[in-house]
């Protein structure tokens, strides 16, 4: 073999070897992943993903930021940030605001409101409620639009109920009968009193009523911009919310690594949280969003005055970034 033939064998050597060698590990895309105001079991699903790395499989680096879902919306909305989860009639308020938000994916396929009371009481159906005084948070939020919603399915206004403004006080009030009802987060205040004890009547928006309730949202930039970020980062939900349908118990020892409180809480309470939580979280096919749901939403929102002309809703949600 002569020195050329030699030099020509060991450089196609080299570059069979470099062929064969560890590829160099590409870049993660850092989102930040707006949620709500503090960690909780209910954000079990990210969780699930974050670990078991279903966003770094999407080529996302994943942080979780907690805010109010309206400054949540106003940063999407801006393309400071990216991406959060939001209640659906956020979404249409913010888009009659100019934000060009877009819901890219359900989480809640169960609008995730109940309005309860003492079973002494004999509220058994929304037409009940008539007369009634019922505490919640204030005239906003998902806990004032379900119960709206709520009491027009038995014809009902505003006029003929008492609204009670008491914060996020509800388990306190129902508790020492200053309020005869009181509306609620479904996986929440209903099983903290039914653990301490009382009896409870509730009356689920979602048995009722289908609206559009909380999930993915980007902004109109970003989809079109880079879709298949978007594209991961739906995928990387709905893994994680797969595996917490089928696994409760794995993803709530999970949980445990991303929210402190949960260690010295009470965990047959927090268990029943997240039980709950997945009664609303279950599709048949998950991520997927209902013309019907957003319809029903937006006349929500027009029957309340928050809404003050028809959106066009084609624009505010979109089931193209699905699996």
């Amino acid at each position: 073999m002569n020195k050329t033939t030699r030099m020509g064998f060991i450089i196609f050597a080299l570059l069979l070897l470099a062929a064969c060698g560890p590829k160099p590990t590409p870049s993660l895309t850092h989102v930040r992943l707006s949620l709500g105001y503090i960690p909780n079991i209910q954000f079990a699903p990210l969780y699930v993903a974050a670990e078991k790395g279903y966003f770094a499989d999407a080529g996302v680096e994943i942080e979780f930021a907690y805010m109010d879902e309206n400054q949540a919306a106003a940063l999407v909305g801006a393309n400071d940030i990216q991406f959060a989860v939001i209640s659906g009639e956020q979404v249409l308020l913010a888009r009659a605001q100019g934000l060009p938000v877009v819901y890219v994916a359900a989480w809640y396929q169960k609008y995730p409101v109940s309005v309860i009371a003492k079973s002494d009481q004999g509220i058994s159906t929304p037409s009940d409620l008539r007369g009634k005084t019922i505490g919640l948070p204030g005239l906003y939020g998902a806990n004032y639009i379900g119960l709206r919603a709520l009491l027009h399915t038995a014809g009902l206004s505003e006029s003929d109920v008492t609204l009670d403004s008491i914060g996020y006080t509800q388990v306190a009030v129902l508790a020492a009968d200053r309020d005869q009802a009181v509306s609620v987060y479904t996986a929440n205040e209903p099983v903290q009193l039914r653990a301490q004890g009382y009896d409870l009547t509730e009356l689920r928006v979602s048995d009722y009523v289908q609206l559009a309730s909380n999930g993915l949202i980007t902004n109109e930039t970003t989809a079109a911009r880079n879709p298949e970020l978007v594209r991961g980062l739906v995928a990387a939900l709905l893994n994680g919310l797969s595996d917490t349908i089928a696994n409760p118990e794995a993803a709530y020892q999970i949980s445990l690594g991303y929210v402190e409180t949960l260690v010295q809480a009470d965990m047959t309470v927090q268990k029943q949280v997240l039980a709950t939580s997945i009664g609303l979280w279950k599709a048949a096919r998950l991520g997927e969003s209902n013309s019907a749901a957003w319809e029903n939403m937006q006349s929500v929102l027009l029957d309340v005055g928050l809404l003050s002309q028809p959106l066009d809703l084609s624009k505010g949600f979109t089931n193209e970034f699905l699996p």
